[in-house]
């Protein structure tokens, strides 16, 4: 399958017959939903309510990876954990269908996660340390672990020999990467984590009907289980470390927390910045991302990335006190 358009056989002739192996006849209503990374479509049925299809991008999880994946978003249905794991058909999760890998998912709507009160921060604590709690049970055997080398260093060696940056913009950004990463070594030290985490944890993938639930456990990853709280929080540093406080008074209500782990909120900040790049230019061969993110391959981008990471420099540095 061409890794330039991955999707190009990807019709809704091919949707629909994979749906309906599994589901039943559809109407031939299909709308796609918004993903960058995979493709998704809800699908109406003739009989039921309509599913969510989810087919995966080639070439980037093998089947043992994606079914981790799975089996993680059951188990923690199973301990009543608020997330949308797939449904299963035959005790199967994973299908193929014209090579291409897909699962189905019930319609969970919801609407965006907000924070308004101290107790709103306190119910996401709380429903993170329930999710760590399950995800301390086990350990990922296939998914990544998020650590500098692979969050890091891998993703700086990719694009300093992808071609991507400006040419009168790779020796700074070089230098800056190289200084950053080598700071986030000594703040890691030799530190391994293996948590089971949700990995992208941010308030877009927090959805709210009754209660707040999560949804797209596709980044789940081993690590620290700090990576699952920092992306919640927004604002300066007097009002992050609040936020922060108030957040692990609801998280420590049902789970310990390693306080030594928020040295490390800075270093992943930087590390999310730099794996970014690396995703745009890992996917840029793929016309979608071009005509999305026309600013990636100008020099302004590159200013900026350099720019922030020379912030995140002193960030580490001189971190938030929390």
């Amino acid at each position: 399958m061409n890794d330039q358009t991955p999707y190009e056989h990807l019709t809704p002739e091919t949707v629909l017959t994979a749906v309906e192996k599994l589901c039943g006849r559809a109407t031939g209503a299909i709308f796609a939903l918004n993903s960058y990374e995979n493709r998704v479509y809800e699908v109406e049925l003739e009989e039921g309510e309509p599913v969510i299809v989810k087919f995966y991008r080639p070439n980037r999880w093998d089947k043992s990876t994606i079914a981790e994946e799975h089996t993680f978003a059951l188990e923690l249905a199973a301990y009543e954990i608020p997330v949308v794991p797939p449904l299963v058909f035959d005790n199967q999760t994973l299908f193929e269908h014209n090579e291409y890998l897909y699962t189905i998912y019930p319609k969970r709507g919801g609407r965006p996660f907000e924070v308004r009160t101290k107790e709103d921060l306190r119910q996401l604590g709380r429903l993170l340390a329930r999710l760590h709690n399950v995800g301390a049970t086990s350990t990922f055997k296939h998914r990544p672990a998020l650590t500098v080398d692979s969050f890091g260093w891998q993703n700086v060696t990719f694009l300093e020999q992808s071609g991507i940056i400006p040419l009168d913009m790779r020796e700074s950004f070089s230098a800056v990467a190289h200084q950053v990463l080598e700071m986030a070594d000594n703040v890691w030290g030799g530190s391994k984590y293996s948590l089971r985490l949700h990995g992208d944890c941010h308030p877009g993938n927090i959805l709210v009907a009754q209660e707040p639930f999560l949804v797209d456990l596709d980044d789940c990853v081993s690590g620290p289980a700090v990576q699952d709280i920092w992306m919640l929080l927004s604002g300066e540093e007097g009002e992050l470390a609040e936020q922060m406080t108030t957040l692990l008074e609801g998280y420590q209500q049902l789970r310990d927390f390693d306080m030594a782990e928020l040295r490390l909120v800075e270093v992943l900040r930087a590390l999310r910045m730099i794996h970014y790049s690396a995703w745009l230019a890992r996917r840029w061969n793929d016309p979608t991302f071009p005509k999305n993110f026309p600013f990636f391959a100008k020099q302004d981008y590159w200013q900026k990335v350099v720019l922030n990471l020379k912030e995140q420099m002193a960030a580490i540095s001189h971190p938030t006190s929390f």
